[in-house]
């Protein structure tokens, strides 16, 4: 079964702190995030404007359901939240067809 990615973009709402920002993510990942069915990893991406989470997951089904999971956010989730502008949210999920890289143990 191939991996599967959720990826959200996103802008931060006007005046929210970066480094709050970033301190409520870590704080998402290790109480919650992490914890869930399938997870693998979460890089968090930015052009200075617009940020992407992409979070990856051992499958589809993993990702789906820590989406269903989603609808009844944590304390954590909402601090999060609070730093982003939902209205300009945009989610798509992609399965992992290929992957090219160096083995994890050779980094």
């Amino acid at each position: 079964m191939p991996n599967a990615i959720c990826n959200i973009s996103f802008k931060l709402k006007k005046g929210a702190s970066v480094p709050d920002f970033l301190l409520a993510a870590e704080k998402l990942n290790a109480e919650h995030i992490s914890k869930q069915k399938g997870y693998i990893s979460w890089q968090q991406l930015n052009d200075g404007d617009t940020w992407v989470d992409l979070l990856t997951f051992d499958s589809m089904e993993d990702v789906k359901n820590f989406e269903e999971g989603s609808a009844n956010p944590c304390e954590a989730a909402l601090h999060f939240y609070s730093f982003i502008n939902m209205p300009s949210c945009k989610v798509r999920y992609y399965s992992v067809e290929r992957s090219y890289g160096k083995p994890t143990a050779l980094r």
